[in-house]
This record gives C-alpha cells, structure tokens and sequence, in this order.
C-alpha cells in the first residue's frame, strides 16, 4: 500500500512547507475539537486512497470516495451520534467523526471491509459498500440518485407524529435528521419533491426537523453545475433556513453547522446547509478525468482541499507544527493499511442463501398469532358496538374499510394516508368514515405526489409507526417506483437485516372500470411490482379475502417489517352480483378476527372439477367463475385457483389444482408480454407438470377511452373458447 496519489503529494509538500505557526491570540480556537476533525478527515481521505489501491489490485469494489468533501465531519461534530443520518456515498467524513463520537468504534474497519465486499462487514455484510451503523444512527442507503430524500423527509415527518401518539422508537424527540446529498443530485426530481414536501409539511406548522446537507463540488460525473445555481435555488427558499460555508474554512464550517443542527432542534423545521466541496481524484476509481477537464482545473483544486486547509489551520494556531501534522497525517495511512491488510483475509459471502438471507426474514407463526388476536375493547369503541361481522354481507370496499377500521383500532402506530383519503374518504369511498374515528393525527391527506407518500411511509416505519399508504391508481406507483425498488426492498439487504421497513402499501388498480378514465385509471401492467426482492404482492378479489389478507399484510409488516403491495380491483369495489342481477353472489360477511387469515403464498379453490384447472386472480376470478358455470352446460367440469397472491405465487396450491386436473388454462387479466401468467406458466413447467397448458391474457397495450377498452382487455367469450379448445384437444 505504497503507492501517491498527486493529491497525496500536493498536500505532503505543501504542509512541510508552512512556516510554524504560535497560539492564536485573535480567537479563541478549540483545539481538540479541531484535532478530532483533522483525524476524521485524515481517516477517510487514507480510506479513499486504499481502496484505489485495492481497486487496482482486483482486490476492491465501488472505490466512489469522499476526497475533497471531507468537510462533512463539521456536520457530524454538531450533530448527536444518536440523530439519524441518511448519507451521500461522499460523506466518509461525517461517518468516520460520527463513529469516533460512539466509543468502540472502529469506522476506518467499518468501511475498509465494505470495499473488500467482507461478510465481516458490520453493514450490509458485504453486500454493497455503504455507509451505515445501527450503533451509529447512520441508516444504509444506496447510491440511486437522491432516492434516500423522501424517507428522510418521511423520517423527519414521522418522529413528532410517533411522539404526539405515544409510539416508541429508537430515536429522542427532539432528534434532527441530517440528509446529504450532491449538487447533481439536487437537480433530481426525487430531491425536488422532497424537499417540496418537507417545506409543504412546515408551511402549514407540522414539525419537520430536517437538516439538508447539499455537498456542492460543482459537478456531477462530469456534467456541470451552472455557478451559483444551488444557492439562487435554496437560498432564498420561504419557509427554507438557509446557511452554507466553504469546505476549505474549517473553523466556519464547524461553526456554521452547528448554527445549522443548533436551529433545526431548537425550531422543528428544516434547514439547508450549503457545504461548498471540491471533488478530487474524479468521480470514481475508473472515472478518467482528464477526458472532460483540464489540467489546470484539478490541480487548482489541489489548494480547495479541505483536509489542507484544516492542516492549515492546526499550524497557523499553533496547535501543531508542521512536522507533526505530517506525522499524524503518516500514522493514519499506516493505521488504514494495517486495516486493508486485516480487511483482505476476512471471509466473504459463501452461497446464494446467504446473500438473500437479509432479504426477508420470515415469522409465519408470528404472523399468525397477530393476524388471529384483536383488541375487543378497541374493536368496541372502534365499531360503537356492532362489529363489523354483525353488519351481514359486505362489497369488497366494504370490507377494505372494516379491515382498516379493525387495524387502526388495535394498533396505536397504524397510519392511512395518501390522496383524498380523510375527508373525502377515498375516489371510491373505501377509507371513508376513517377520519372521523381515528382522528388527523392518524388518517391523514397528503400532497400529491407518490414519491412523497411512499417516502412518508419509508420513514414512518423507521420512526416505529405502521404505514398503510395509498396511492390512488396503479399508474400513478409507475411515477414512484424506485421508492419500493430502490429504497424499500433494499433496506433490509443492506443494513443486514438491522432496518426494516414495515408497510402495506394499497393500490387500487386494474381494469374494467366501463370505460372511465383510459389507461390513467385503468392500468393492468404489474410488472414492475412482481420482480421485487422480498415484497409482498397481494391481490384480493373477494371480501371475505380481501379482510383477511389485509390482515396478514399488516401482520407480515409488524412483525417481520415486510413490504406489502395491496393491489385492489377497483372494478369489484361495488360489485355485488356474480351471475345475474340481484344474486349477490359477490357479497361476503366480513370474517371474525382469529377466523380470517390467509397465509402468504397460499391460493383458493373454488370448485371440484375434473377436466380443467382456471388459474387467476382480481377481475380474473368472478370471470372465471361464469365461464366454469357455463362450461358445465358442455359437460365439462372446471375447478377455478384463484391465486390470491402474485409475489410470491402459491406454488404448491397451483401445482395440486394443475395435476388434479391435468389441464391448466392461466386467465390473466394483465397484458400477455409480463403480465402474471408467463410466471405462472413457467412455475408449472419448473414443476415438473407435464398436462396441457394454455394462457389468455390482456393486449400488449394501453387501455383507451370507452368501449374501446374492452378490444384490448381480456373477456370471458375469449376465455371460455380457450377453455373448450384446450379440453378438447
């Protein structure tokens, strides 16, 4: 680990060369404080320059470094170690100070094997090179653009809202949260909506203790940023606390965040802090910078370092001479090294499992007992002393709004919000009355925006509280995704299993809504939810499951902090008959807790026939079940599966329904290119089922205005030809 970075060299001979300095008389200059942060900054500008080193070996992953931001540490001195931090990948500076403040610590291991992917890695057990700690308050994100913005917001929203209901966490009330993030990154929409909703939640005096730390190097990759343009956009922000500082000022930048942190506490409200950084080595150890940047340029950043300038001012002050600067400077590289060294013997992830095993961490019994138990007190005052199992047979919204009901009432923590679900109860009516019982605190409108919703709930997980969120159509999660991908589905995977986001996630979706509203409120394309590692899809049809598997989404978010995607066939909500007009055939009673739950991954059966298995889900069902009573007027008997859960699929109950039969026709509502069926189809082959197999599914296509929809949306004349084509072949 021999080797000199020019940047390296540039500040050796440059702090040899200062002249010795004597105590300041002009102000008084905490000297061990501003040690502290030569040491942090020394610490993970050594880091930067091993796992170059080790990159150049074939021995390192993902050297993005912090050189030039190592101003960051100033934040992390005016900050608590027990505030939560959501970090940029360039603030190795804040992580290793935060971890110098928590004793028995060691940040300069910590993060040496993360770059050496370790299973040893105290993280994510090197599953990817983040900072992070449970001990440290430093909740693991990764380096998507600006995607940890939402929950930060979402984390500083829900810390008062847990206080005001008297739900516990790990987190003091008056905690700040500290987000950092890049001057690119600031151009993102992710950043911009959050911000917007963190400064929408303070304009109306909700609580929002959140500190912005916008690291502002001028660059992002190798794009520019136009000068001045971070602080013509937030420096004059209303509702926006403005401070910055120049990362080569250590004594401002020590004093300016503490202003920053200081005022945040004390008024609840958030605040932008503008660390003006400099990037130097490039943007990562492949990144070539001089395709798109001149000499010059980054040897004039040379004297912008901030590591430098606080070297500088330990001598100037007379706190340290020269010599000693470089001697403390020398035994930090040795210390990184004797780290890199340890960090390349330790073991690495051995299998597959073992990868995945943070992914999900399953308690079905757990998750049983909870789905089972009630709070009858609750259920009493919820319900004014008719459950609503008394109420007779109920519509799938119906019994949607009594399942929610049932878990506000027996869970102090249960939120439900999202666009128009207080007063107005929901498009659909299916939250309404919610309001009036539980109170604003607890269901709640939002802005609209699904970033800022799914956000919201990212960080009220963190903060102890049970997120049911809405997002009002399936189109709309299309404009948030990355928030269920990027940041929901990871947590667990990086943090080792230490974080955890717990959340059911309702969307009313689908189509067949008679022609209202085009492919906006009509949306059948689920693919982007199904391929989610470790999230929960599940898609009721009836009300009896509907209730009950509700119930074990919330269960399944309690107790093992899973994510749960509720998709709701917005075509059924109202639905009554199933046959003929009057019938009541899709009416259920709403089942009695201890009565209702529904294992995830386990399907229904609705019929006992012998010569052909119909496999679906949402609309798919009752469609289903009209075209198997008209297929026994053929002499044929058809059993319907109803799937009831698409991620992850009931394997086993789809496999008995197929051999019983030994014909499968898949009735799949959404589009035939990703739709659900091609994993339905191939879970049958992976099985070993070797009947007949035949699929209908939707068009590969938008769904229009009118009656043109139902050109591209499957029907049940398609479905029953299918099924005598497939019987009699």
């Amino acid at each position: 680990m021999n080797g000199r970075e020019p940047i390296d060299e540039h500040f050796l001979n440059t702090v040899s060369g200062l002249p010795t300095g004597t105590p300041s008389a002009e102000a008084e200059v905490d000297s061990g404080r501003l040690l502290a942060l030569f040491d942090s900054q020394a610490g993970s500008r050594h880091l930067d320059f091993a796992a170059r080193q080790l990159g150049s070996r074939k021995l390192g992953y993902y050297s993005i470094g912090s050189s030039g931001h190592e101003s960051n540490a100033a934040v992390a001195d005016a900050l608590r170690p027990t505030d939560p931090a959501l970090l940029h990948y360039r603030s190795g500076g804040f992580y290793v100070h935060r971890a110098r403040q928590v004793p028995g610590h060691d940040p300069l291991r910590d993060v040496m094997l993360g770059v050496v992917a370790s299973a040893d890695e105290p993280v994510s057990a090197g599953r990817h090179k983040v900072f992070g700690h449970g001990d440290l308050g430093v909740i693991p994100q990764t380096s998507t653009i600006a995607s940890h913005l939402p929950r930060a917001v979402g984390l500083a929203f829900s810390l008062g809202r847990a206080t005001q209901l008297g739900v516990g966490n790990e987190w003091a009330p008056d905690s700040v949260v500290v987000c950092s993030f890049g001057d690119a990154s600031a151009n993102h929409s992710t950043a911009t909506g959050a911000i917007n909703s963190a400064l929408h939640c303070a304009h109306q005096g909700v609580p929002m203790p959140l500190l912005l730390v916008c690291e502002d190097n001028g660059i992002g990759i190798s794009v520019r940023t136009p000068q001045g343009w971070i602080e013509s956009t937030y420096g004059q922000r209303p509702g926006l606390r403005y401070f910055t500082a120049d990362g080569d000022d250590p004594l401002r930048c020590l004093d300016v965040a503490r202003e920053a942190a200081d005022w945040v506490r004390a008024n609840r409200a958030p605040a932008f802090l503008h660390l003006r950084t400099v990037r130097l080595m490039g943007h990562a150890g492949s990144d070539v910078e001089s395709g798109y940047r001149a000499r010059s340029e980054i040897v004039a950043d040379y004297d912008r370092d901030p590591v430098l300038a606080t070297a500088k001012t330990l001598v100037r002050h007379g706190i340290l001479t020269p010599d000693e600067v470089v001697t403390r400077y020398e035994a930090k590289r040795d210390e990184v090294a004797r780290v890199a060294e340890d960090a390349l013997t330790r073991r690495k992830l051995a299998n597959a499992a073992e990868v995945m095993a943070s992914i999900a961490q399953d308690d079905p019994e757990a998750v049983e007992r909870r789905a089972a138990s009630s709070d009858q007190d609750a259920r009493a005052r919820a319900f004014g002393g008719k459950p609503p199992e008394a109420e007779g047979p109920l519509t799938l919204a119906q019994a949607i709004n009594r399942s929610l009901a049932d878990e506000l009432a027996r869970d102090d923590g249960a939120l439900v919000f999202g666009e128009d679900v207080a007063r107005k109860g929901g498009v659909y009516g299916v939250t309404r009355g919610l309001r009036k019982k539980f109170g604003s605190a607890r269901v709640f409108d939002t802005l609209l925006d699904e970033q800022s919703i799914l956000g919201t709930a990212l960080g009220a997980g963190l903060a102890g509280l049970l997120p049911i969120p809405e997002i009002q159509y399936l189109a709309y999660l299309h404009n948030a995704a990355d928030q269920l991908r990027g940041e929901a589905a990871t947590l667990g995977f990086f943090s080792n299993g230490r974080y955890r986001n717990p959340m059911v996630v309702r969307i009313a979706g689908y189509g067949y809504q008679k022609g209202f509203g085009g492919h906006f409120h009509n949306d059948n394309s689920v693919t982007a939810l199904r391929d989610l590692p470790g999230v929960v899809v599940a898609s009721p049809s009836r009300p009896d499951d509907a209730a009950a598997m509700l119930r074990t989404c919330v269960a399944a978010a309690r107790e093992d902090g899973r994510v749960c995607v509720f998709l709701e066939p917005i075509a059924l909500y109202h639905t009554r008959d199933l046959h003929e007009s009057g019938d009541g055939g899709w009416l259920a009673r709403y089942p009695e807790p201890g009565t209702g739950h529904v294992p995830i991954g386990r399907a229904s059966e609705h019929g006992d026939g012998r010569d052909l298995t119909l496999v679906t889900f949402g609309n798919g069902v009752p469609m289903s079940l009209r075209v198997a009573a008209r297929l026994r007027e053929h002499g044929i008997g058809a059993r319907v599966l109803d799937l009831r859960w698409l991620a992850p699929l009931p394997v086993d109950d789809l496999l008995a329904a197929a051999r019983a039969t030994g014909r499968v026709l898949v009735v799949d509502e959404t589009r035939r290119s990703g739709g659900v069926s091609e994993a339905v189809v191939t879970a049958l082959v992976d099985g070993g089922f070797d009947g007949a197999v035949g699929r209908v599914a939707g068009e590969d296509s938008f769904i229009p205005l009118g009656d043109a929809a139902y050109h591209v949306l499957l029907d049940e004349e398609t479905i029953e030809q299918e099924a005598l084509r497939l019987v009699k072949h």
